[in-house]
């Protein structure tokens, strides 16, 4: 089944969690990836490095690099992706933040440069693909809520630091048309296939998707566009949404709903731990869109069933291909 993606150029959409473990299962099939990641972290080691350095984060990167360390030397992503122990918030401490993060640290002082930091890592632990940032310059995300108030920072958005009704109607960054490499635009121009998620709806994808240079790309393009449904809701955030409203959110930000298949887990038969207050997310019927395409497997990871099977995620993207 390799040979149905191996030459197609696949660009993925997001950072986080979400996007580091599609980007594991896909390593498999195809050796044409690249990732476009927000600007936005303010939050944790990046964002600690972000406002302590003057730089832009490079948390979401560093985790998409690793997830592409082959794996045959899993201990250079295990060591990649360690992350200090301790909660010390201060500048100055070592604590809480990720080794990768202070490696392009290091190589953003030693180059002079984000790009060249990131191919310095790249090479370091030998990884293929290209990672770019979505965005030239640091950007900042604010959000509006259902009831007309004005929040700031990724942060705060992240953790769901607002008051009831917990809902945000819409999220915008600034600046409003910040700075966009030519390369960013010239990977979603040439790409065969276009994939957003999984990951956070308001802080890893809309970030990407609403930079008005990538949404015209985006737009424009004629690459098969896939669209990954989470696994489940993230409490308060997207309390209650099912895949309609998801659907519904991206149509708000950015005018349409360019992606032609949907890839959603069917499977909810593994209990999620109460502690987390997570729930899987209703496949509802997009009678309004006809067009799209939804495609419902298993796609759960049995040991932890808020996020996607890396395999089974490959497996099921490669399918629709």
């Amino acid at each position: 089944m390799a040979h149905r993606i191996d030459t197609k150029k696949i660009v993925c959409l997001g950072g986080g969690v979400g996007t580091s473990v599609l980007l594991s299962g896909l390593k498999k099939y195809s050796p044409h990836l690249s990732v476009i990641t927000s600007m936005a972290d303010d939050g944790g080691s990046s964002g600690r490095l972000r406002k302590a350095y003057n730089i832009m984060p490079p948390g979401d990167i560093v985790s998409c690099i690793a997830s592409l360390i082959p794996e045959t030397q899993k201990d250079l992503k295990s060591l990649l992706v360690y992350r200090f122990p301790g909660h010390n918030m201060t500048n100055k401490a070592i604590d809480g933040h990720k080794l990768g993060n202070l490696i392009m640290l290091a190589e953003i002082q030693r180059t002079g440069n984000f790009y060249q930091a990131i191919e310095a890592t790249k090479k370091l632990f030998s990884v293929t693909g290209d990672f770019y940032p979505a965005t030239d310059e640091r950007v900042h995300l604010s959000a509006i809520t259902t009831d007309g108030r004005r929040i700031h920072s990724e942060t705060t958005l992240d953790l769901a630091r607002y008051a009831q009704p917990h809902g945000l109607k819409k999220i915008y960054i600034r600046p409003a048309r910040p700075k966009v490499n030519p390369k960013v635009v010239q990977a979603l121009e040439d790409a065969d296939v276009i994939i957003s998620g999984p990951g956070d709806l308001y802080t890893n994808q809309l970030p990407v998707l609403i930079v008005p240079q990538i949404k015209e790309a985006l737009l424009s393009s004629r690459a098969k566009k896939i669209f990954v449904l989470n696994i489940a809701n993230k409490p308060l955030v997207s309390k209650g949404f099912a895949l309609s409203d998801f659907v519904q959110a991206i149509k708000d930000h950015i005018g349409a709903f360019p992606f032609d298949t949907i890839v959603a887990n069917s499977n909810y038969s593994i209990p999620i731990p109460r502690k987390f207050d997570y729930t899987y997310i209703e496949i509802d019927t997009l009678a309004h869109d006809p067009e799209v395409r939804i495609s419902k497997t298993d796609l759960v990871a049995k040991d932890f069933p808020l996020y996607h099977d890396a395999a089974k995620l490959a497996e099921a993207i490669v399918k629709t291909v």
